[in-house]
């Protein structure tokens, strides 16, 4: 008997700073169901998920709650844990990088890498970001603020361990241009290879002195392991990895056949730690997929916004298997998806109680009432049942391309098109009038033959997606959980065999009554989100209305020029997407001359009242910051904006 083909799968771990909330779930639903689908095909399947524990922005909201980091991280460990449970998702380990076995490996990778010469000590000078834990160089920001989260960044100095990834620079761009595959999508290829690996790698810090919480260097007991080298080891720590002698299991599984992992952390999973593994000797994963962003309407999930939606509330209200499919149907490959209460009443009402739900509630029914629920051969056949099998034949070959390629989305979509033609033939059958004629009798049988084994195909595919709603339908067509090998033919149910009693799978949602709770709840969040916003002394607070009446528009200097009798004033001319040039008057002529303005994108204030200022009129306002009494910056914006474009 020949082994089964192994499948290792990973997520990201999540950082156990606050409960995660359901943009960050997709990531786990989507892992889980590659990984379903992969066991049901005959894979041995490992499937590792976790929590990335030390940190200083953890060890600084530890004190803030007034706790010991441990205690900080088991608590929101166990919360992290909990979704997943929740969610149903069947990872094989839960790793936590407080493990004991994890922070020794761990302890023996930077020792390794340090005898070898590729990390060193050495001294960082640079400008860090505390939500990121991130050093970057003063070209690397974006507008002055971190370019990964925006965030403000404070300069920093300390002795550190520096990992050589300029070593590996060559061998890394060369190693990605001949895998086609090894960073999906393609999109995010061209950004790792372009953006940060072709202009030139700068070493990487790897330990810091600055606080505490992290695995502490043997050698060097002033620093702790910095978060890269640590995190990222947990993918094959949690195999059994060590240096000194790996185990079975690691030998079994390891290189991961893909890395499921969030878009903003690619480049850290595509150029850290790749390089990490070529200085230990180890082999590459075979694919790191970044995935897109899941969005609450067009915005980022932010908890000082209140437009936090947590997993736990949402399967309150609609079920754990509805809430797996609307994250898996609604998010593309490639670009962000969105999460609206609107758009997830839609969907159920319209997919999981319309197409599928009434599908097998009727057919069960109709199969009860017609036959007492035994099953009959399929004798009297006909052209159109033909269509319906090659029908089913499509949609599982396509949800096998498409979840091989992680479009999930495109898989969820291919098999309620099948459920929609399911529904289809039973208006082109219309089993009620063939029961109605005793010699259609043997075609009726057919018909109603030919739904419940598309609806046992349906069972079949869903399983990866809805596990429980799966169960159910094998329930009430009475057979056992299906398996891959049953989707091969068009004939796994018995003749003679009994279906059991129809049940709703899914009710009908009364939309306008659940809406009106859902934005109450919405609307009280955003209230505590609003109260619990920290109050600036002697800062007039506005309302939402208020500042939505600030337009702000991104504008381009296209001239600019000192005012006469101005010391402090320039007079920009400015491209804000009309076909009218504006001027704007600005005091920053203390601060920047014409020349290192014109060309700049900049954000405008477009809806200000004119003034003249020195004779001339000004219209608008652009915005800059004082960074100290003697010095202002103005905001300067990314050059690919368009003019024009409003900024929210």
């Amino acid at each position: 008997m020949c082994d089964k083909p192994k499948f290792y799968i990973t997520t990201a771990i999540a950082y156990t700073s606050r409960k995660p909330h359901i943009g960050n779930s997709y990531e786990i639903v989507l892992t889980d169901a590659i990984a379903r689908y992969k066991r049901m095909q005959g894979y041995d399947v490992f499937f590792l998920t976790g929590t990335d524990e030390h940190g200083q922005k953890i060890e600084e909201y530890a004190k803030e709650s007034g706790v010991s980091p441990k205690e900080y991280v088991d608590k929101v460990a166990g919360e992290i844990r909990g979704i997943c449970d929740l969610l149903n998702t069947t990872y094989d380990k839960f790793i936590r990088t407080t493990d004991d076995y994890h922070e020794k490996v761990v302890q023996k990778i930077f020792k390794k890498l340090y005898d070898q010469g590729d990390i060193y000590k050495s001294e960082y000078e640079g400008l860090y970001c505390t939500p990121c834990e991130s050093f970057w160089t003063e070209s690397q920001l974006v507008d002055g603020k971190c370019p990964d989260c925006g965030r403000e960044v404070k300069p920093a100095k300390e002795e550190a361990y520096f990992l050589r990834l300029s070593k590996y620079q060559k061998q890394l761009e060369e190693y990605i241009e001949s895998h086609d595959d090894f960073i999906y999508p393609e999109a995010r290829k061209k950004e790792m290879l372009n953006n940060f690996i072709k202009p030139g790698l700068q070493d990487l810090c790897v330990s810091r002195t600055s606080f505490k919480w992290g695995i502490p260097v043997t050698f060097d007991n002033k620093h702790v392991i910095y978060v890269w080298i640590d995190a990222l080891s947990n993918y094959i720590t949690a195999i059994g990895y060590d240096p000194d002698g790996s185990s079975d299991s690691y030998k079994k599984y390891w290189p991961a056949d893909v890395h499921i992992i969030g878009k903003d952390i690619v480049r850290f999973h595509t150029i850290y730690w790749p390089i990490m593994l070529m200085a230990l000797g180890e082999p590459m994963p075979k694919q790191v997929y970044g995935h897109p962003w899941l969005l609450f309407g067009e915005d980022k999930m932010s908890k000082s916004r209140g437009n936090v939606i947590y997993a736990d509330e949402l399967t309150e209200v609609f079920g754990v298997d509805a809430v797996r499919y609307y994250l898996l149907s609604e998010m593309p490959h490639a670009n962000d998806g969105s999460i609206t209460f609107e758009a997830m009443i839609e969907r159920y009402n319209s997919d999981l109680a319309n197409t599928f739900g009434n599908l097998v509630n009727r057919t069960i029914a109709m199969q009860n009432k017609y036959f007492d629920g035994i099953i009959q051969l399929p004798l009297a056949t006909d052209a159109i049942d033909d269509d319906l099998k090659a029908c089913a034949a499509k949609a599982i070959e396509d949800v096998d391309i498409f979840i091989n390629e992680y479009k999930m989305s495109d898989a969820v979509q291919a098999v309620v098109n099948f459920a929609r033609r399911c529904n289809k033939y039973i208006d082109e059958t219309t089993p009620w009038i063939l029961a109605k004629d005793e010699e259609k009798k043997a075609r009726l049988g057919t018909v109603l033959y030919n739904l419940l084994e598309s609806i046992r195909i349906i069972s079949a595919l869903i399983s990866p997606i809805m596990p429980e709603t799966s169960q159910k339908i094998a329930e009430q067509l009475n057979v056992s959980f299906p398996t891959y090998d049953s989707l091969k033919s068009f004939d796994g149910l018995k003749a003679g065999d009994k279906v059991n009693e129809a049940s709703p799978l899914f009710n009908r949602i009364d939309a306008d009554k659940l809406m009106e709770e859902l934005i109450a709840k919405q609307e009280a969040k955003k209230k505590e989100a609003e109260k619990a916003a920290p109050v600036i002394e002697g800062l007039a607070q506005i309302n939402i209305d208020d500042f939505m009446k600030v337009e702000l528009r991104v504008a381009e200097i296209k001239a600019c020029e000192p005012i006469k009798k101005a010391k402090k004033l320039l007079k920009l001319s400015l491209d804000d997407g009309t076909d009218t040039e504006r001027t704007v008057c600005s005091g920053i002529a203390p601060w920047y001359s014409p020349e290192d303005l014109i060309g700049k994108k900049i954000a405008l204030v477009a809806n200000l009242k004119p003034a003249v200022l020195c004779g001339v009129e000004s219209n608008g306002m652009i915005l800059a910051a004082d960074c100290s009494e003697n010095d202002v910056k103005v905001l300067f914006l990314n050059p690919d904006m368009p003019n024009g474009a409003r900024i929210r």
